[in-house]
């Protein structure tokens, strides 16, 4: 039980030191530069899964990336498309990305969050490039680096022998 507790803490610091490098990296990139916004949300949430569980089918790169643009862009479509009150325009926006995602074999949890930004923000489709695909591929690349080569964890692992 000792080791295991041990283990667990040494996970925790890590997933949560990186993730405060990843996050870091993207805030500065939002408020310290004139490149646009590189940070959602969910990216909080994808942190747990890319240094918490980077063996995770929903930590993998294409989950990641495809999950958030899919996400996304089903909220898009039903602010733009679907005449209803926000009321409803919330959990269709959910709903339909979530069936997409699972429907497209890329599912990543924290994407599930998405529609509702969306539709609460009133997003226009600029929201798709900054921050979700701009901030997307820098986590995925910073994920790769760091599981790879600094945690030296097989990332990314091939989507058949993860869980």
């Amino acid at each position: 039980m000792r080791d295991n507790l041990k283990s667990r803490f040494h996970k925790a610091t890590y997933a949560s030191f990186f993730a405060i490098i990843t996050i870091g990296f993207l805030s500065i990139l939002s408020i310290k530069t004139d490149m646009g916004w590189f940070l959602a949300g969910s990216f909080g949430a994808t942190m747990v899964l890319i240094y918490g569980y980077p063996k995770s089918s929903f930590a993998q790169p294409l989950n990641i990336f495809f999950g958030h643009i899919i996400t996304t862009l089903a909220g898009l479509i039903v602010l733009y498309f679907i005449p209803l009150p926000e009321l409803f325009l919330i959990p269709l926006a959910v709903g339909f990305g979530i069936f997409l995602m699972i429907l497209l074999d890329v599912v990543h949890p924290p994407a599930g969050g998405n529609g509702i930004v969306v539709i609460l923000g009133n997003m226009s489709f600029d929201f798709l490039l900054f921050p979700i695909i701009t901030g997307a591929v820098l986590i995925i690349v910073l994920a790769i680096v760091i599981n790879r080569f600094i945690l030296k964890i097989e990332y990314p692992t091939d989507k058949n022998k993860s869980t």
